[in-house]
């Protein structure tokens, strides 16, 4: 369903957000997901075109990262096993003797310690093919090691900008009138950014000549800037007469399939560069007549102050 009121003609429309305006190439998804990422998916070209293994890694949450890389190391080690077993026990010498789960077993370490050009030397290549395979399997273990210093280096140097956004976007009361709110704080402990910049952008769908079609706006925002950020930071748009909000309701929010998606940019000190990070809010996650309570509180002998970001999403009813 479109939403059939009419969008007030003093909002700032916004035609270069890079999004469609046609509601069937877009359905009924949002735009950006809560991580930042777009909500798109790639097709009509092959899947290794499409695909960039350094960029996925170094993007892949930390739990993922370590099991790829374990299981690399589990895979190409089992694999230079079994062309050892193929080959023969014959072309190794060092072998103890007994079942071929023994051997294999025994093989599976020495595969490892060439991989790795740790070579304790109990087990050694003897034979042409053995000493093929262990000189081809200890360039690749030294080419695999090199790949994995980089993107873990990578990993580690990639600036971030380590800021939690509260999980919903709250329209509460502001001044005289009303205003949609959302709030983040840096969650490192001795991190913080400097010079912040953020935009805010609303995609609505709405009726033109009787056709559903998205349009966006760029929202006016109490700041748009600030110069240091140790805590947190309460985002408001305050609901005015120029606002594409004015009036409306939670009906219409859910009629416009809203979506308030938000871009923000910082210099880090720590990486000496700017960060950028993006979120959003879609018309579920934006609750009317809640508040958000404070994150603040005096230490015990009132000397410092103690940022909760356990409270970062509490909001209350009003």
């Amino acid at each position: 369903m479109s939403l059939s009121k009419k969008i007030n003609p003093f909002s700032h429309q916004n035609n270069n957000t890079g999004f469609s305006t046609n509601t069937s190439t877009i359905g009924n998804g949002r735009f950006i997901n809560k991580d930042g990422s777009y909500n798109l998916v790639k097709e009509g070209m092959p899947f290794w075109k499409r695909v960039s293994v350094f960029h996925d890694m170094l993007y892949l949450p930390q739990w993922k990262f370590i099991t790829v890389i374990f299981l690399f190391y589990l895979v190409i080690n089992l694999a230079f096993t079994a062309i050892y077993f193929w080959i023969g026990a014959s072309e190794l010498t060092g072998l103890p003797g007994g079942n071929n789960w023994r051997v294999f077993k025994e093989l599976f370490y020495f595969s490892t310690e060439t991989f790795t050009t740790v070579g304790y030397g109990r087990v050694n290549p003897v034979g042409d093919a053995a000493n093929l395979v262990s000189g081809i399997e200890s360039v690749t273990g030294l080419l695999s090691l090199a790949i994995a210093t980089g993107l873990i280096y990578g990993r580690f140097s990639k600036p971030r900008s380590y800021l939690a956004f509260s999980d919903h976007a709250l329209v509460s009361p502001y001044k005289e009138g009303t205003g949609l709110m959302f709030r983040f704080a840096a969650f490192k402990d001795k991190h913080s950014l400097t010079d912040l910049e953020i935009k805010v952008n609303i995609g609505l769908k709405v009726l033109v000549d009787e056709t559903a079609e998205y349009k966006y706006f760029s929202l006016d925002l109490e700041r748009t800037r600030v110069e240091t950020m140790p805590m947190s930071w309460t985002v408001v748009h305050p609901i005015n007469e120029t606002s594409p909000f004015y009036g409306f309701t939670e009906e219409d929010m859910k009629n416009g399939d809203v979506e308030l998606y938000v871009m923000l940019r910082g210099f880090d000190d720590v990486f000496s560069n700017y960060v950028q990070q993006r979120t959003s809010y879609t018309y579920p996650e934006i609750f009317f007549n809640r508040k958000f309570i404070p994150m603040y509180r005096e230490s015990a002998d009132g000397q410092t102050t103690i940022l909760e970001l356990h409270k970062l999403n509490i909001h209350n009813e009003i």
